[in-house]
């Protein structure tokens, strides 16, 4: 692997966290974002990100701080720019790219977007720059645009990268990217993509730039709570071993799949709230899906319940959630008039009647519809061949 890729660890993706937590989180989690925020600032000589959250409101102005910054970052990039110049005339065109492409990404360090992305260009199509250094630069623009969280250009960087990796990438690129996708694919609402790719790299998961284990494992396994089969969740994810190493750092998580397997309802309900306030609440990837989220889990956890019932009584279901009748009456009521859970409420009774749709009947209905059309298409094309 080049040089280029070591350093483009820049800029810190968990700085952009911190921020997200800083403007949502609870008072607790805001005071520790922001004393985070200004240790990664000083540490990455970060003027062009100090100015954004003054300009957002996230920090107080600070001359002083701004001052120091603004200095470290102007010394840093002479430096840099120096080393372009004696690389251009002292030795080749490898050694002249992974300069500029170390300046492309100091500036992406120090939150110069605009500068980092046209620098980083600017060597992408350069007619000597090598394909691992084009994936070291894709990779950064891509890391730079989840940094930001600009979605158009994260979808074309990693569109880009495929394009790359398959004129020949190695394992340790297609890993990275996979890693990359899966929490794409969380901030998309699209946990079916995010919980197989999950699946698929989580024993070989080596990306602790783009956040750490336990993080990551925490936004795959709640993809996985939504999609997954139960019997695939217990086997795949709650029982894998690089879940349960990280398990006492994600307690929620791994309380709401457990319960949710284990058909303990009440807790089940109880590690949801806190998986919402934890987690959801503070995640820059998720926070736009909390409420979806929490939507489906409770429908997941209704269906998983009426399952092993022809009928059972609003009283149990109610006592089997710890709630109260009247939101399990209403909660129900949504979900059965959206079509999402098969059952009636009988409100004189007091019971909840499934209603299991026919499959079967679903399933000759589809096979009839398909011949039907296949028949068609055969017609029209045995009158093309006739002719």
């Amino acid at each position: 692997m080049s040089d280029g890729a070591v350093f483009a660890k820049k800029p810190e993706l968990a700085l952009a966290q911190h921020k997200f937590a800083a403007l949502n989180g609870t008072a607790e989690q805001q005071k520790v974002a922001i004393q985070k925020l200004l240790e990664g600032m000083k540490q990455d000589k970060m003027i062009g990100f100090y100015n954004i959250l003054v300009a957002e409101g996230v920090l107080q102005q600070d001359a002083t701080l701004a001052k120091e910054l603004e200095e470290a970052s102007t010394k840093e990039l002479a430096a840099l720019d120096k080393n372009i110049e004696e690389a251009k005339e002292e030795h080749g065109d490898l050694e002249h790219n992974e300069s500029s492409i170390h300046r492309a990404i100091f500036l992406a360090q120090i939150g110069e977007e605009d500068k980092a992305q046209a620098a980083y260009e600017e060597v992408l199509q350069r007619p000597t720059t090598t394909l691992n250094q084009k994936l070291d630069i894709v990779f950064g623009k891509l890391r730079l645009a989840l940094f930001n969280y600009k979605p158009q250009a994260i979808q074309r960087e990693i569109e880009r990268a495929h394009e790359l990796i398959d004129k020949g990438g190695d394992w340790d690129r297609r890993n990275r990217l996979k890693a990359i996708e899966c929490i794409w694919h969380c901030s998309q609402r699209q946990f079916k993509q995010a919980s197989d790719l999950f699946i698929e790299c989580l024993s070989t998961y080596a990306s602790p730039e783009l956040m750490p284990l336990s993080e990551f494992v925490c936004h795959g396994a709640l993809a996985c709570a939504v999609v997954m089969p139960r019997s695939d969740l217990k086997k795949k994810v709650i029982d894998a071993p690089e879940v349960v190493e990280v398990a006492g750092h994600i307690p929620s998580v791994e309380s709401l799949l457990r319960s949710l397997y284990d058909c303990r309802y009440a807790d089940f309900f109880v590690a949801l709230a806190n998986v919402e306030t934890d987690h959801l609440d503070v995640s820059r990837y998720m926070y736009a899906h909390r409420r979806f989220y929490t939507r489906e889990m409770r429908i997941r956890g209704y269906a998983q319940l009426l399952e092993s019932y022809l009928s059972l009584t609003i009283k149990s279901m109610a006592d089997s959630f710890g709630v109260t009748q009247e939101f399990i009456d209403k909660d129900l009521s949504r979900f059965i008039a959206a079509g999402r859970l098969h059952c009636v409420i009988d409100k004189v009774g007091g019971v909840v009647e499934t209603n299991r749709p026919d499959t079967k009947n679903a399933q000759y209905q589809t096979t009839i519809k398909q011949g039907d059309l296949l028949l068609n298409r055969i017609q029209k094309l045995s009158g093309i061949i006739s002719i």
